[in-house]
């Protein structure tokens, strides 16, 4: 599965959450982790957040 995610994938946590777009996958502290960006929704002007996320976590949005 660690495969398939890589720069330009469209993720989503495996416990939920918004879809978010992998700007980089690279090995941080020992653990494969993907930098991820998406925005907030809930009003104009939506909110761009990013933050990082293990590998292990996140699964192919669908």
């Amino acid at each position: 599965m660690a495969d398939e995610i890589k720069t330009g994938s469209v993720v989503r946590l495996k416990s939920g959450g918004p879809k978010m777009t992998v700007d980089e996958v690279a090995e941080k502290y020992g653990t494969i982790t993907a930098w991820c960006t998406w925005f907030v929704q809930d009003k104009a002007p939506w909110k761009k957040e990013s933050d990082t996320f293990p590998v292990t976590s996140l699964e192919v949005a669908q």
